[in-house]
């Protein structure tokens, strides 16, 4: 009720992109099939979008012990130079955590593969993707512990796969936004500090706004991201939804962000429910001197990461957040 008609307004290149989804294996967005079901058809449905893009001097798969068992992880190493300090144990590169989205409820490793290759290939860092444990089968906050216990691994034995322990950083996009965020302030408040992380690239993350303006105005079957939609990813992540506004690594407002961050590229889809949190989050940023850079990529939706094949702004998003990473980490 009273929302924009989003796709009148969304651009060419978007509506494009979306007529290539509805030829693709089922509809990943439609909850009212079941997460089991969700998962196959996202899963099916990102097959296309991960195909081609950068290869790498090295790719490989690994685990790090965590609190609940082990947690898959897969690293990226985009050049030679990396990929030989890693085989030599040298800790010569500073390394990026990819934390993939899917509303928590979705994607793995390889759903999130061509943007990690991306991403290693512009920034020129090692890139180490964590495949948490999806809820509802783990519940919150297991998959913040998890990204934190894959940081502090990388922190204190990253010198094993050639990283820097003391040069790392986030990524993630939209539920792995969050992730990020929220792991960066369990390190810091639950493990003693989050000094090393330096730098969060932050693609279109919920950050605990429970309402907003782009709540309102936003959100419907094309991204999955309606009322009802939202509830059931809620309902899958916590046992009581409730609790998350009352926790500081659900509702990321309920920290203090006005000290100790690490500089911070956040990243907005104009035609996107979530796009207040990013807006809220940069506000902070700029009332209290934190490095950071704010866009709101015009013309497009949530999760428009994916489709470099087709979207210049995902493109431009990708590169934009590796020439801030790049700066900022003097590279």
């Amino acid at each position: 009720m009273n929302k924009l008609d989003v796709l009148s307004l969304i651009s060419p290149q978007m509506k494009a992109v979306l007529v290539k989804e509805s030829e693709l294996a089922g509809d990943a967005n439609d909850t009212s099939v079941g997460f089991e079901a969700m998962r196959e058809n996202y899963v099916a449905g990102r097959a296309h979008w991960v195909e081609g893009g950068p290869c790498m001097a090295l790719k490989a798969d690994g685990a790090v012990e965590g609190p609940l068992g082990p947690i898959p992880v897969r690293f990226y190493y985009p050049t030679e130079g990396r990929a030989a300090a890693s085989a030599a144990g040298r800790p010569e590169s500073p390394a990026i955590v990819y934390v993939h989205g899917g509303g928590f409820v979705l994607g793995n490793l390889d759903t999130h593969d061509r943007i990690c290759r991306i991403l290693a290939q512009k920034t020129g860092a090692a890139v180490v993707a964590v495949d948490y444990r999806l809820s509802p089968e783990s519940k919150f906050p297991s998959a913040v512990r998890e990204v934190a216990a894959v940081a502090s691994y990388l922190h204190e034995q990253g010198g094993a796969h050639g990283i820097d322990g003391g040069a790392l950083s986030f990524a993630g996009d939209s539920g792995g936004a969050h992730l990020g965020l929220a792991a960066t302030m369990y390190l810091r408040e639950e493990l003693g500090s989050s000094e090393f992380v330096k730098c969060l690239l932050l693609y279109y993350g919920w950050f605990g706004l429970a309402d907003s303006s782009s709540m309102r105005l936003l959100g419907g079957p094309w991204d999955g991201l309606a009322e009802e939609d939202w509830r059931f990813y809620m309902r899958m992540y916590a046992d009581d939804p409730s609790d998350l506004q009352k926790s500081p690594y659900a509702n990321l407002f309920l920290n203090d962000l006005t000290r100790d961050m690490p500089a911070c590229y956040i990243a907005a889809a104009e035609f996107d429910p979530l796009r207040d949190d990013s807006a809220t989050l940069a506000a902070i940023c700029a009332q209290y001197g934190i490095p950071h850079r704010y866009e709101v990529f015009e013309g497009v939706i949530h999760a428009f990461l994916h489709y470099t094949k087709m979207l210049d702004a995902a493109n431009e998003a990708l590169g934009n957040g590796a020439e801030f990473y790049r700066r900022h980490l003097g590279l």
